[in-house]
């Protein structure tokens, strides 16, 4: 199925223009399954100890679990922070990938963690991106050629209690505006 470049920012291009190209390939009753396997399979995730446990069927939702266990626990029994950053590392900027396409570069530019208590048991990630902020973010892309955006995702126990923040921001730009800028920038650099 081929796609113009007219209906790139039509929301049901989805199933016809995703990244990874592997993607595509994969009937839509499957694409969330193929997702989580992704991601689960992933060797910074399988090393962090990160398990995606639930993915929405548009791609809009997952939910991470990081167990407490001997793979996952510091020297003193607590989860180790670098997995709860890592369980975190290019989920949002994955998913703004599956729903612009490919006419977007998306790239995560800088991340911190605030860490809040020390976690003795099982925590978990929820990420969200809306229909909204997806037609956002294409309307601002389509005004400035780049965008950066801020990503809040809370680090919780199965009651809710908050253990640590990430904070993540992720640059997007049309691919086009993007090449030229990079043309530019290089042209400068040799004068």
């Amino acid at each position: 199925m081929s796609v113009s470049k007219a209906n790139i920012c039509d929301e049901n291009v989805l199933a016809a223009d995703v990244r990874p190209r592997w993607l595509r390939k994969i009937p839509p009753s499957l694409r969330t399954f193929a997702v989580k396997l992704g991601f689960n399979f992933h060797p910074a995730f399988l090393g962090a100890g990160g398990h995606v446990d639930y993915v929405s069927e548009d791609l809009s939702q997952i939910r991470m679990r990081l167990p407490l266990n001997w793979r996952t626990k510091n020297m003193v029994g607590s989860l180790f922070g670098g997995s709860l950053f890592a369980i975190t590392d290019g989920v949002h900027m994955a998913m703004l990938s599956l729903k612009l396409g490919r006419e977007y570069i998306i790239w995560d530019r800088s991340a911190k963690i605030r860490f809040l208590k020390p976690g003795f048991c099982d925590l978990y990630a929820e990420f969200t991106i809306s229909k909204d902020e997806i037609s956002s973010i294409r309307a601002e892309v389509v005004q400035n050629g780049e965008i950066k955006r801020n990503y809040l995702v809370e680090l919780k126990d199965k009651s809710g209690s908050v253990y640590a923040i990430v904070e993540r921001e992720i640059y997007i730009a049309n691919k086009e505006f993007h090449k030229n800028k990079q043309n530019l920038k290089k042209a400068t650099n040799l004068i």
